[in-house]
Parts: C-alpha cells; sequence; structure tokens
C-alpha cells in the first residue's frame, strides 16, 4: 500500500513598492505552484495561495521566485495544517 503524500499549502502575503500589486499578482497567477494571486487592498498587498510537494519546493518558490520578483518588498509565508 502506497501512501499518498499530501502536497504543502501556504498563504504567502507578498508586499510591494506603491504600483506594483497588480503586476505581482498577474506574474504569480503564471507562475508553477501558485493556484491563486490576488491584488488587494490595505496591507499586505497581495495574498497567495500555493501548493507544492515539498518544503524544499516551498522554500525555492518563495526565496528564489516571489521574492526576486520586480516590486516584491517582502514576504510572509503560512502553512496550512488542514
Amino acid at each position: 500500500m502506497q501512501i499518498k503524500k499530501r502536497p504543502i499549502r501556504a498563504y504567502v502575503l507578498i508586499h510591494v513598492r506603491a504600483g506594483h500589486a497588480k503586476n505581482v499578482a498577474r506574474a504569480l497567477s503564471e507562475t508553477p505552484g501558485v493556484r491563486s494571486a490576488h491584488a488587494c487592498w490595505g496591507v499586505p498587498d497581495v495574498f497567495a495561495y500555493v501548493e507544492v510537494g515539498s518544503e524544499r519546493e516551498l522554500d525555492s518558490l518563495v526565496m528564489e521566485k516571489i521574492q526576486k520578483m520586480d516590486g516584491v518588498e517582502r514576504t510572509d509565508t503560512h502553512i496550512a495544517l488542514d
């Protein structure tokens, strides 16, 4: 019997420079692993819901892709428990 591994699901709250929220949300929507991304009023500027196969993939997605996008200043990542 094989145990099916659950994906790691997380919400990434993204703070961006003024005027970049829509562009960041649009770019995130096209990024593998990002299931949805929305520019918002208030803080943070962009919410993203991500699903990846491992913590290493989450690290790569956040540190190597999201944080390096033009306009991104800071991220807060919250891993879902259920």
